[in-house]
């Protein structure tokens, strides 16, 4: 038997390509949203996306035309909509582009590169599912020299406190009197991952960057700005 699509409220609001979740809470809070001809003011309200019918100020939902972007994002970004705390976000990198998307996977706040984003929640699930196996590739600067003994043990997989890492890919890109610049592909994508790895050989990241998603690489971007992902791109991505 099939399970029923279903989603909360707040998420079938930002997924139409509206607003962030957080803006579709306020909405439905102020009693200008409708499930089925009926003022609902919970958020948290399930919703049966081929049964129920979702209005907005009276409005029935319509979908947004499908946006995605490949943004570069620097250092000292937020991937987040907004901050308590004031600090420059991505979404304050794309104003100019006129609807709601959303991160595919997040960026910490010190890694900088790829960061897509995009108003299709099929396609951004496929590209963050481990099941996908959709490789994403950093550049890291280490702390100290590391040896081949010690990316060997990147390609074989370390143990982190939520279990062992998938075997990697992993490349010496060169090495300088103190540090060791290498790039590492992952098919996974845990918090803060690549750092906690290095951590395990006993070194920090002083710089991470990621520069490429499956086949999609930043090329010449400038760092700060964003471009549409093209046909072939997209292609790529959804796997046809």
């Amino acid at each position: 038997m099939k399970t029923r699509p279903l989603k909360t409220l707040d998420r079938v609001l930002s997924k139409a390509g509206l607003g962030s979740r957080v803006d579709a809470r306020g909405w439905i809070t102020a009693g200008r949203v409708q499930v089925n001809g009926q003022v609902v003011r919970d958020p948290d309200q399930w919703i049966d996306l081929k049964r129920d019918r979702v209005r907005l100020d009276g409005k029935p939902l319509q979908a947004r035309e499908r946006v995605y972007v490949l943004l570069y994002k620097p250092t000292g970004y937020l991937t987040t909509y907004r901050d308590p705390k004031g600090r420059p976000t991505v979404y304050d990198l794309i104003a100019d582009l006129g609807t709601f998307v959303s991160p595919v996977g997040r960026l910490d706040l010190d890694t900088s590169g790829l960061l897509l984003l995009t108003n299709d929640n099929q396609l951004a699930e496929r590209v963050t599912n481990p099941e996908s196996h959709v490789p994403k590739t950093y550049l890291v600067k280490a702390s100290q020299r590391l040896t081949d003994e010690q990316l060997q043990r990147l390609r074989h997989g370390v143990e982190l406190a939520d279990g062992p890492t998938r075997p990697a890919r992993v490349r010496r890109v060169r090495d300088s009197e103190k540090y060791t610049h290498l790039e590492i592909t992952l098919t996974e994508g845990r918090n803060r991952q690549v750092r906690r790895m290095i951590e395990v050989l006993g070194a920090t990241v002083l710089k991470l960057v990621r520069v490429k998603i499956g086949p999609i690489r930043i090329g010449t971007l400038q760092i700060g700005k964003w471009r549409p992902l093209t046909a072939a791109e997209l292609r790529v991505l959804r796997g046809s």
